[in-house]
């Protein structure tokens, strides 16, 4: 078979380089500012969407768990649940003093919920309007072993424990409408004054505290009948909620005997939990949450793309000019197709690196305004550029194949 040699006459086109390539597509965008920019508006939507959600929510994720590092995770609760009978079960008063007892506890706090006693701004407030409040008394070393501080004003002492004075929940305050403690400062509780001696933190772990207001167990005995019998005789009590620091290496050993601890004629009416499970768990929950954002996100950048295929047909059908001198002066149809390639990518390149930025600059205004750490993932912003290069390449391979089919005559001659 003959053998073709090429021929020496005729001229060998010009390999462009990335930098020439670059520049070639750089002038074809500059030529139409207006357009090129709309459709790069898409695909920047589209990626700061993606960083910002992915942003958030791993700074979100590391402000809780650091939330739960300061709080501790070895904080138990053991609750009074309910009987056979479907009605609310009553702790033992000797719960507390067991449950210390354990080789691996540090220390135990408790509550417990006063019957028939509501709170409330004042006698005039009728008396169903409780929002949603409760009355409890609590041990002395409640606020230290939940995890709650005293943000304004005093916690109960061993004399204050003995008076009708009351220390309200963060959530219990704010419904109540008193905001700081101020002399004389009183509510109704139980169907008298009590004296507001001072206002809670948000105890993190333990909510339940947050809607309560919080009374010594001695005034609860004294003046809300807050009593248990033991053995005929009439003692502070009973508790409801145990709160137990234990040994952080041995809180699984402590959660499976505290119930029975508790409560040993009926441990299956107490209920145990980790209150930092639970926190964990939002965690990962806010991820569920997020791919609604994320699939926003997504179709952004498919609206973008095809914004960008849109500006690429119509650049070939406008540019055949440009095409047809080109081909005539000696390029190759591969040289059209990567110039026109090469602006559709350069196009989403650019859309995608203003999301990037406007993503992580959305991030770090939000989280810094939530206190948290600014955490942006690596995969949020490789994932923003690489998806807008994608993106780029699938709209433009259809706009360069056409430029690139179209012959030199056929190009000047519909010009």
């Amino acid at each position: 078979m003959p053998h073709h040699m090429p021929d020496p006459s005729q001229p060998v086109p010009a390999r462009l380089s990335l930098r020439d390539q670059l520049r070639v597509a750089g002038t074809g965008l500059r030529a139409r500012p207006l357009r090129a920019l709309l459709s790069a508006l898409g695909i920047a939507i589209g990626t700061t969407a993606i960083v910002a959600v992915l942003g958030l929510s791993a700074s979100s994720q590391a402000g809780l768990l650091a939330e739960i590092d300061r709080l501790g995770t070895n904080l138990l609760t053991a609750s009074a649940g309910q009987s056979f009978t479907q009605e609310r079960a009553v702790m033992p008063v000797a719960a507390p003093a067991r449950v210390a007892r354990l080789g691996a506890v540090e220390e135990v706090a408790h509550t417990g919920t006063v019957e028939n006693a509501m709170v409330y701004r004042s006698p005039l407030i009728p008396a169903i309007n409780t929002n949603g409040l409760k009355v409890q008394a609590a041990s002395l070393n409640l606020p230290q072993v939940a995890g709650a501080s005293v943000a304004h004003g005093r916690w109960l002492n061993e004399a204050t424990a003995t008076q009708p004075a009351v220390v309200l929940g963060a959530t219990a305050a704010r419904r109540l409408g008193i905001d700081r403690v101020r002399p004389g400062q009183r509510v109704w509780l139980g169907g008298q004054w009590f004296y507001v001696a001072g206002i809670l933190t948000p105890a993190t772990l333990a909510p339940d505290i947050d809607s309560s207001a919080l009374v010594g167990y001695p005034a609860a005995r004294r003046y809300l009948g807050h009593i248990a019998m033991v053995r005929g005789e009439p003692v502070d009590g009973p508790p409801s909620t145990l709160y137990v620091r234990s040994e952080t290496a041995k809180v699984e050993a402590v959660q499976r005997v505290l119930a029975q601890t508790a409560n040993p004629e009926a441990p299956n009416e107490v209920n145990v939990s980790q209150p930092s499970d639970a926190l964990t768990a939002r965690a990962a929950a806010q991820g569920a949450f997020n791919s609604l954002f994320l699939g926003l996100g997504v179709v952004a950048l498919v609206v973008g793309a095809v914004g960008v295929a849109n500006i690429m047909i119509i650049s070939v059908l406008e540019r055949r000019s440009e095409i047809g001198l080109r081909r005539a002066l000696g390029a190759t149809r591969n040289q059209i197709r990567t110039q026109f390639l090469a602006e559709a990518i350069l196009l989403s390149v650019l859309g995608g690196a203003a999301g990037v930025v406007a993503g992580a600059a959305a991030t770090a205004v939000y989280a810094g305004l939530r206190g948290w750490t600014i955490v942006i993932p690596v995969q949020a912003w490789v994932g923003g550029i690489g998806s807008a290069v994608l993106i780029g390449a699938v709209a433009g391979l259809l706009p360069a194949l056409r430029a690139a089919r179209l012959s030199p005559t056929e190009a000047l001659r519909t010009t």
